[in-house]
């Protein structure tokens, strides 16, 4: 089961085809590992499928159908770009949708081993995606929101992750300090900005030990580009985070404090998801624990 009270199959997937999009019908069709807000199916070589599962509600699939072939003929690395609208039906009471395939492996089963290279590539595509973001762009809510409006989360994320996991009372007040931190930082006063605002690693492939592609669109806000900046702890190897800010050259030190904070916080989440167990996070993934880990180690060391 999914999460919901039905399970999606390849079946299931082959007879909605055949109802919405016959066309597309006879396309070989088979499962994606992962996913969590939504399961993803594989449909010939070019496409996927991607059905709401966890999400409660549409809205993140609606809002990638909107505003993704608006931004994707201008960021310099693959996104998935919808091209077909399944709607809900009494086969399937959710949304689904048809999306071209970005080629890679998951950064959460992959590696990074062209670290200055992958630093580049992802201070790039940041810049090209950090626009300023049309009057309709969707806010983000929480996300987006200036760490000091989320410290209730992360003292949640803190408190629930396994004791010691973390580290010793040392390193909880050194996590602590850079959180601090952030939230004593200057609030963000340029315009509301495109921002992915779920960048970690299984949201990212690689390929040729590099950033090959950026997925999951489905947090996309206008707001504080700094949600993304975190990316140069959680997603580049230890030593890259110096090359991604000069390379990116926006950031200033409020940015970088805000961010650093943004991403100790994403790390305590992808330890939770890797937990088992009652302190863990529903739909928990293994290998996002070892990933949430290494990012706060050096979201800590700073580099």
């Amino acid at each position: 089961m999914t999460g919901t009270e039905f399970e999606i199959t390849a079946d299931l997937v082959r007879d909605l085809l055949r109802e919405q999009h016959p066309d597309l019908a006879g396309l070989p069709v088979r499962e994606v590992a992962g996913g969590w807000g939504n399961q993803m199916w594989r449909l010939g070589d070019e496409l996927a499928v991607r059905m709401q599962r966890m999400d409660p509600t549409p809205e993140p699939q609606l809002k990638e159908r909107r505003w993704l072939p608006v931004l994707a003929p201008r960021l310099p690395l693959p996104v998935p770009v919808p091209v077909r609208f399944g709607e809900p039906s009494g086969r399937f009471p959710k949304h689904w949708t048809v999306m071209t395939w970005v080629p890679g492996e998951p950064l959460d089963h992959g590696s990074i081993s062209r670290g200055a290279h992958a630093a580049g590539a992802l201070a790039g595509f940041l810049r090209a995606l950090h626009v300023e973001a049309p009057a309709g762009a969707p806010a983000g809510g929480a996300f987006g929101a200036h760490p000091k409006r989320c410290t209730e989360g992360f003292e949640r994320f803190l408190r629930a992750v396994d004791p010691g996991a973390v580290g010793d009372a040392g390193a909880v007040r050194a996590v602590r300090a850079v959180w601090d931190d952030a939230v004593a930082a200057p609030e963000w006063e340029g315009p509301p900005v495109w921002v992915h605002g779920d960048l970690h690693p299984a949201n990212v492939v690689v390929s040729d030990g590099t950033l090959s592609g950026v997925i999951d669109f489905g947090t996309l806000f206008a707001g504080d580009p700094a949600w993304d900046l975190g990316a140069a702890w959680v997603l580049l190897p230890a030593g890259a985070a110096a090359r991604f800010f000069e390379a990116y050259a926006r950031a200033d030190e409020a940015a970088v404090r805000r961010a650093r904070g943004l991403a100790a916080m994403k790390s305590l989440f992808l330890m939770l998801m890797g937990q088992n167990g009652d302190r863990g996070l529903p739909g928990g993934k293994p290998s996002w624990g070892p990933a949430g880990r290494a990012a706060l180690d050096r979201v800590l060391q700073g580099v």
